[in-house]
């Protein structure tokens, strides 16, 4: 099959899902991986599936699974994400109750500051510069790490772990394993220290203390939920910052108007992530049972993956999916996932995107690519819609 998820290039991977979606909404198909899946690329079906109470998380289908020792996998995979009700109920609202809205939008000021210190920084550089390693990935792991109570000598490490993580696809078993396993024995360090230290009102300390009830996290639930925070809820936003910052570049008309209107920023980050998320699939769900949808059959058992590249750009909800349109009305685009496992962070990365995407072009209103022939390298791999690096002139 064609494999977009492996092209290293925007323009051939976005191809590659136009040519999987024009064969219908939902395909059998084998991955580069070499496992056999139901591939969604429709957006009705999409949304259909994902809201579907058949439609479940395996537990025996983490990254790796068959080389992964039980202790790890269940260091990190016993989050809300992987689990299916009434386990993902009582854990999202476990989770809730210290990943509050409120504590969201009290992070505002700090988000700011940290993007006018980058921007700072950047304004002094001679020179083209990397916008990802300037800009695009140090203000969300700052705030993730400020978040969490990293402290800022040990980020490079979670940074080079993470890389790894949340590509699992294309790196080897032991790669895997011996990132993956670093990472959680750091996370037990952070929540021994947490314990042991004075409460210092962080989100770490909130979920640890969370509680329903008698009920709260078990010691593999926390160490698999900080997990998962740090390493989906960073590289994501890295992507939504980088992403947007090369659409807008590429399609100066709708840049021009985001300038000259920028009240239309909220609506113009929700079309960034429809036009080009930070994902291009969501995690692989299992049927639990028979399911028919678009003339096809799913027996129970089979994997299914939401192409969701593909279901963002289709024409049948969205009209001219493949263009940029920030004044597009109504965008109920599928980038933070559809039902019970809809993306809890969001709200944070939302605001991130605002913020980092307003504060960087007002600052800097001349940016531009430093090398706008190239279409910029694209990791490969099933999850992530990641550009590695984006030369740009300030």
């Amino acid at each position: 099959m064609t494999s977009p998820f492996t092209e290293t290039s925007g323009t051939a991977r976005y191809q590659g899902f136009a040519e999987l979606a024009a064969r219908g909404p939902l395909q059998y198909v084998v991955l580069f991986t070499g496992v056999p899946v139901w591939l969604v690329t429709g957006y009705a079906e999409a949304r259909e599936l994902l809201a579907h109470p058949d439609v479940v998380r395996s537990p025996m289908d983490g990254p790796h699974r068959d080389q992964v020792f039980d202790s790890l996998a269940n260091s990190m995979d016993r989050h809300m994400l992987g689990a299916n009700p009434p386990d993902h109920t009582r854990l999202r609202k476990l989770v809730s109750a210290a990943f509050t809205r409120r504590r969201i939008e009290l992070l505002e000021p700090r988000i700011r500051e940290i993007a006018a210190e980058l921007l700072d920084e950047m304004a002094a550089a001679d020179g083209p510069i990397d916008l990802v390693d300037s800009y695009s990935y140090p203000l969300p792991i700052t705030v993730i790490s400020e978040l969490l109570g990293i402290p800022p000598v040990r980020r490079d490490d979670f940074r080079r772990w993470s890389s790894v993580v949340v590509n699992a696809s294309v790196h080897s078993p032991e790669v895997y394993i011996e990132s993956a396993f670093a990472m959680v024995e750091f996370i037990r360090e952070l929540i021994e220290d947490r314990r042991v230290s004075a409460p210092s009102g962080d989100l770490l300390t909130a979920l640890i203390a969370a509680r329903d009830g008698g009920d709260r996290l078990s010691p593999d639930e926390l160490t698999s939920m900080v997990f998962l925070l740090l390493a989906a809820g960073h590289e994501t936003t890295v992507s939504l910052i980088t992403n947007g910052v090369h659409a807008l570049l590429t399609h100066p008309d709708q840049l021009a108007l985001l300038k000259a209107e920028p009240e239309r920023l909220p609506a113009a980050v929700e079309e960034l992530l429809r036009y080009d998320g930070p994902l291009q699939a969501a995690i692989p769900y299992v049927a639990a049972a028979p399911i028919e949808i678009a003339g096809r059959t799913i027996k129970t058992g089979e994997v299914i993956v939401f192409a969701l590249s593909a279901a963002n750009r289709d024409d049948a909800k969205f009209g001219a999916g493949a263009e940029l349109d920030i004044t597009r009305k109504d965008n109920q685009h599928l980038a933070f996932g559809h039902g019970i496992h809809h993306c809890l962070g969001a709200p944070l990365a939302r605001l991130e995107g605002r913020i980092a995407l307003g504060m960087l072009f007002e600052r800097f209103p001349d940016l531009r690519p430093a090398e706008p022939d190239r279409d910029p390298y694209r990791t490969p791999g099933l999850l992530m819609n990641g550009i590695a690096e984006l030369p740009v002139v300030l």
